[in-house]
């Protein structure tokens, strides 16, 4: 394998993967498989009182459901703790690193004339060239980069264009926290360079790290990676997207009924597009995926959108595909345990049968289970208040006349059970939909459902009769029940 391209996704496990850092793995993954190279995963959990287990489970689990897999072992941020401490000590005795001994009183104070004078605070240098042998006895101090006082920090950003920043503006940050733990920004470049990454590709909240990353880089002499700071998603309002938007984690996405392709697709093309094109294999898109095609400015979270494409993939697969796929899902779907109870040779055949009617009218699984329920439902069926509606108007008589006719067909078959509906319509001077609507409700227990012969065939003769004698008056059920 080429490994002249390394990406990495690198959360911190304080929650679960949302939609936004599912888009940024998935980049990430695009542009290594284009290029023949390395995805790597990088769990930042060095804050130790908001890293949890749960979190990195969920994160993990995510990335396997959308399927993007990682190249290697996970590597875990605070177990490299050495490491980082070790590449500090390199950068003092290099003199490009300093031990700070200013109080928390004198930088409270620091931040206070910033305050007053109506800017940033920045870290006035006061321990820059000073000599440790002046420190206070009882301070134990941070370490801090020695970071360029004069002239500009460039990046030349994949999405965002040449980004400037004076190093004026810019403080000597922290390196080592007083209690010697690494900051964030230290173990990230150390990290990124250990691990032989290539391209930063992250959100862009991330780009004012870029500078003080940049000299971290500078200052250890290492080459600087190549960046690509990707707008964040908003809410279909424009507004930053927030949990009132639907800023889930990725497993409510599973849970909501979409498959991973889809996401795969939906994901992608949420910032960047290839032309006009709108649907993408992954093949496709991991053979067109680039940064060039990232536009700067945020994208919308669209749900219409995603259920339209996660639609295409349930039609576009084969039944037996789909069904395949509604089975791995059901655990994580709302009601799924339920049907999944009842699954067996019998009704996995019945749903099989069912499914080119099913997946005609559903964008989702939930809505495919939903469609679906009928099939699975115990006798007598619960009726909805639409179904209840047509059975009270005339709907009982209907069915009373049908159950004999239904009851006299051999070959149970949809051109027969149909012959035989259409034959009743026509003879009590009826439109099909009056006579179909009174079966449909007494079969699914709802108003609305595939087609109703499809719906005759797939529940087969017995249960068909039997559902329909349950809604048709007492008189006709009990001369038919010989049949039922």
């Amino acid at each position: 394998m080429n490994h002249s391209v390394v990406t990495r996704f690198a959360p911190s496990p304080t929650g679960f993967l949302h939609i936004g850092g599912a888009r940024t793995a998935l980049f990430n993954w695009l542009y290594a498989r284009r290029h023949g190279g390395s995805f790597l995963l990088r769990i930042e959990d060095t804050d130790r009182q908001r890293s949890t287990e749960a979190a990195i489970e969920a994160i993990v689990d995510g990335l396997s459901w959308l399927g993007l897999a990682w190249d290697g072992d996970v590597t875990y941020q605070f177990s490299r703790v050495e490491r980082h401490r070790e590449a500090v000590a390199e950068l003092l005795k290099a003199g490009r690193a300093y031990n700070c001994y200013a109080t928390p009183e004198e930088l409270e104070e620091m931040r206070e004339r910033a305050r007053r004078e109506g800017r940033t605070m920045r870290y006035d240098g006061r321990w820059r060239e000073r000599d440790g042998k002046d420190a206070p006895a009882d301070v134990k101090p941070v370490v801090r980069l020695k970071a360029p006082l004069e002239g500009e920090t460039i990046v030349d950003d994949k999405v965002q264009g040449r980004v400037v920043w004076q190093n004026k503006d810019l403080d000597d940050l922290v390196l080592l926290r007083s209690d010697g733990t690494p900051t964030y920004m230290l173990a990230v470049v150390i990290d990124d360079h250990d691990m032989g990454v290539t391209h930063i590709i992250r959100g862009d909240d991330h780009l004012n790290n870029a500078a003080r990353q940049t000299h971290i880089y500078q200052a250890f002499g290492w080459q600087v990676p190549a960046m690509a700071h990707i707008p964040l998603i908003h809410g279909p309002d424009g507004a930053k997207l927030s949990k009132r938007h639907g800023a889930l984690g990725i497993e409510a996405y599973r849970a909501m009924g979409f498959l991973p392709a889809a996401m795969r697709n939906y994901l992608a093309r949420l910032g960047w597009s290839h032309g006009d094109q709108e649907l993408f294999s992954t093949q496709e898109l991991v053979a067109t995926f680039n940064l060039e095609g990232i536009g700067r400015s945020p994208a919308r979270l669209d749900f219409a959108k995603l259920e339209n494409i996660n639609g295409h993939y349930m039609r576009a697969a084969s039944d037996a595909e789909l069904l395949a796929m509604l089975e791995a899902a059901l655990p994580y779907l709302p009601g799924g345990a339920a049907v999944a109870a009842k699954l067996d040779e019998t009704t996995r055949g019945k749903l099989l049968a069912a499914l080119p009617s099913l997946k005609e009218r559903a964008k989702t699984l939930v809505q495919l289970i939903d469609g679906a329920l009928f099939l699975f439902a115990d006798r007598p069926l619960a009726m909805d208040a639409k179904a209840t509606e047509i059975l009270i108007t005339s709907g009982r008589e209907h069915l009373s006349r049908l159950l004999a006719r239904l009851d006299a067909i051999a070959d149970w078959a949809p051109a027969s059970t149909e012959a035989a509906v259409r034959g009743y319509a026509e003879e009590a001077g009826l439109k099909l939909a009056q006579v179909a609507q009174p079966l449909r409700a007494a079969l699914t227990g709802r108003g609305t459902s595939p087609g109703i012969f499809e719906v005759l065939a797939v529940l087969g003769r017995k249960e068909s009769l039997g559902r329909i004698a349950d809604q048709a008056e007492p008189g006709a059920r009990t001369r038919s029940s010989a049949g039922i």
